[in-house]
């Protein structure tokens, strides 16, 4: 059998058997097992490569990020940071709306989980929401979309994937996903503003008021600067980033925001490892899935096709990668489709001579996108479920949104200097800058 029909195999029963229902883990090893039987390659070489891509020191920072969200949640730390962004933006036109927004951004900053931050606002703000009378569809689409920017606003978990996937600096991707990042926050704001329900008015709160509400959340908000700060001064990599976070919140936040948490500790810590557990199993079938897919010369038939149509344009490459990812991302969770992908992301790098860190901010904003469009939509789907509404009404309320997430795509693509300007500015190693041999300063790649 020729390598074309084997990829074609290998594919076929990765969708197929996920569209039955099978988990995602179980339909990519399904499918990579099928074709080795077909290669020269034995059944415990592929074993092999499955540990091999979990066996990374580098994407221990997940369960730590995972432990941090899981904290700050079910210890309800989180009830100050609401307060507080319900100070700044409670009083404008549709208030919990823009609360929501806001929250997420501050949220984004500690967790870098969608699912932590869709958990976290249907526990505190859903509720709130739904006694102001704001439609349940509106509230969960909302949610949802706001929850994306936990994947773009550092310490994000799919750029801790991607980066130690595709050897890219993760702390160049953490700084580059803030510009689309905060682009999301913004457009979600101005909608509600303009678009969204009216809300109860509420009166502008004092300074006094939110000295107070910031005083409060001074300790939660630390979190982001312990983990930015510390990967930017070299002084920890993002997984000792994640373990000082985690032991931050045990050892400072919870004793003083929450004593009576401690004996719930354990349950945290459990159910962490259970959240754990499912990205795992599906990067282990990823990388040996991605693997296949580059002995079987994967990556060079996709490159030949795409060269075909876009030669080496660095623009015309990155928008066919995007329209790829945008339906990639509909079908498939963005944690083994970065993993699946990479070779063909990383060769399609090499061959517009674009950089990787622009590359992968692309890439992750992209697949943010599919966590909030049918038939997959995982965060509008678990909004759905925790807000009690049914999942075609979320969608359709969702669907005037996603022209912010287009417009910010699009961005992300034709400014690249824009997205690139933090990690140029704070961490110049990661896009490519080297010191200048003949005094201060680095010299850049254009």
């Amino acid at each position: 059998m020729s390598n074309g029909h084997v990829l074609f195999l290998m594919a076929f029963l990765f969708l197929g058997l996920g569209y039955m229902g099978v988990p995602v883990a179980f339909a990519l090893m399904a499918g990579v097992i099928v074709a080795t039987s077909f290669t020269q390659i034995s059944l415990q070489s592929m074993v092999g490569q499955m540990f091999h891509g979990i066996d990374s020191e580098t994407l221990l920072a997940v369960p730590f990020f995972l432990l941090v969200g899981e904290l700050m949640t079910s210890a309800n730390v989180t009830q100050r940071m609401v307060r507080l962004a319900q100070t700044l933006v409670g009083h404008l036109r549709g208030g919990l709306a823009q609360v929501v927004t806001l929250f997420s951004m501050f949220f984004a900053g500690i967790s870098g989980s969608s699912t932590a931050d869709v958990a976290v606002l249907s526990r505190t703000v859903a509720p709130e929401m739904d006694r102001e009378g704001y439609d349940r569809a509106f509230t969960a689409a909302l949610i949802a979309c706001a929850s994306t920017m936990a994947n773009l606003i550092p310490p994000s978990i799919m750029a801790v994937v991607y980066g130690a996937t595709g050897n890219v600096s993760i702390g160049g991707l953490f700084l580059g996903g803030i510009v689309p990042g905060v682009l999301i926050g913004i457009g979600l704001m101005i909608y509600s503003h303009f678009f969204g329900p009216v809300g109860v008015r509420k009166m502008r709160a004092t300074l006094g008021e939110m000295g107070t509400a910031l005083k409060d959340s001074s300790l939660p908000l630390m979190i982001p600067v312990i983990i930015m700060g510390g990967i930017l001064t070299g002084w920890f990599t993002p997984t000792e980033a994640g373990m000082i976070a985690s032991v931050y919140i045990l050892v400072v936040l919870i004793p003083l925001l929450n004593r009576s948490h401690v004996r719930l500790l354990l349950w945290d810590f459990v159910y962490t490892g259970m959240l754990y557990a499912i990205p795992l199993a599906a990067v282990a079938g990823a990388s040996a899935f991605g693997w296949m897919l580059g002995y079987l010369r994967g990556p060079d038939i996709v490159a030949t096709w795409i060269a075909d149509y876009a030669g080496t344009n660095a623009g015309m490459i990155l928008l066919l990668l995007v329209l790829l990812f945008v339906i990639i991302g509909d079908f498939v969770d963005a944690v083994p489709a970065i993993i699946i992908f990479m070779p063909i992301i990383n060769k399609l790098t090499e061959l517009g001579n674009i950089n990787p860190v622009h590359m992968g901010v692309v890439i992750i904003t992209t697949l943010v996108f599919g966590l909030i469009t049918p038939p997959y939509g995982l965060s509008l789907l678990v909004a759905s479920k925790f807000v009690g509404v049914s999942f075609a009404r979320a969608m359709y309320a969702s669907l005037p949104i996603y022209v912010v997430f287009i417009v910010t795509i699009a961005f992300t693509v034709l400014f690249p200097d824009v997205v690139l300007y933090l990690p140029k500015l704070l961490l110049p190693e990661s896009v490519g800058c080297f010191k200048n041999p003949s005094g201060t300063g680095y010299i850049c790649p254009t």
